[in-house]
């Protein structure tokens, strides 16, 4: 890419030996964002298109299984979304230990999932985000016109407020916390609950949440399925099935 003294140099330099600020000003922020488009251009993700709704499912998988696939369906019915992208990290900041490699990963979560609606993206380890906001920021830089959507546990509700730009998150894009019957009342008194009281919608709005603008979210009941990654790696059954 030219330089702007190179453009100042060969178009004459008229009143002015050098650019003036304001030209250097702006040309440092067009330079910067034509950088940032031609990233976003690079990035390998899922079919999409402006107006659609996308819920994203992050996480590590660690490894993938039913129940990870039983609350996207549950999610892609209950928040009205067009499509689910699981978004597999490659590694989660709040925990100590490292997960499997994200090939592996990948490559289990792809055999795993049979819905036509459901994409697995490893899009944060493309982009080199390591939390959230980062990714979301990211995302929405390379969609434009998409409409996210974030999904999450009660669980992770709980704890979102030790979240990096947590404030961020929840104001950047709509979002969806799927619960286990008996999480919901110590969820909903989660300091990120309570910050956000005036910004939830109720249950029969649920379907709506796509299509609200930020900051809004939505708390469902999901049964959930006795099956999670830690049991599975504590058992040994991941690594069995890996090594096959």
């Amino acid at each position: 890419m030219q330089t702007l003294a190179g453009i100042w140099q060969s178009a004459g330099q008229g009143y002015f030996r050098k650019p003036p600020e304001i030209l250097i000003r702006a040309f440092s922020l067009y330079t910067t964002r034509a950088a940032g488009n031609e990233r976003a251009m690079r990035y390998t993700l899922p079919p999409s298109h402006p107006g659609q709704v996308i819920g994203l499912l992050g996480g590590s998988f660690d490894p993938p299984h039913a129940g990870h696939l039983h609350i996207s369906r549950e999610a892609l019915k209950r928040f009205g979304l067009d499509r689910l992208w699981w978004l597999v990290s490659p590694g989660n900041p709040l925990k100590e230990q490292g997960p499997a490699p994200l090939g592996r990963r990948m490559g289990a979560a792809r055999a795993l999932v049979d819905h036509p609606r459901i994409d697995i993206t490893d899009f944060e380890a493309q982009a080199d985000t390591r939390y959230t906001a980062q990714t979301l920021r990211a995302l929405i830089r390379a969609r434009p016109g998409v409409r996210f959507v974030w999904l999450m546990g009660a669980d992770n509700l709980a704890q979102f407020h030790l979240w990096q730009d947590w404030r961020e998150i929840m104001n950047t894009v709509p979002v969806g916390v799927l619960a286990r019957p008996g999480q919901r009342i110590s969820a909903r008194m989660s300091p990120a609950a309570r910050v956000f009281d005036h910004a939830r919608l109720g249950a029969r709005q649920c379907h709506r949440l796509g299509q609200m603008d930020a900051p809004a979210w939505c708390f469902v009941n999901v049964p959930m399925m006795a099956i999670s990654s830690t049991h599975l790696r504590q058992s040994g059954a991941w690594a069995d099935a890996t090594q096959k």
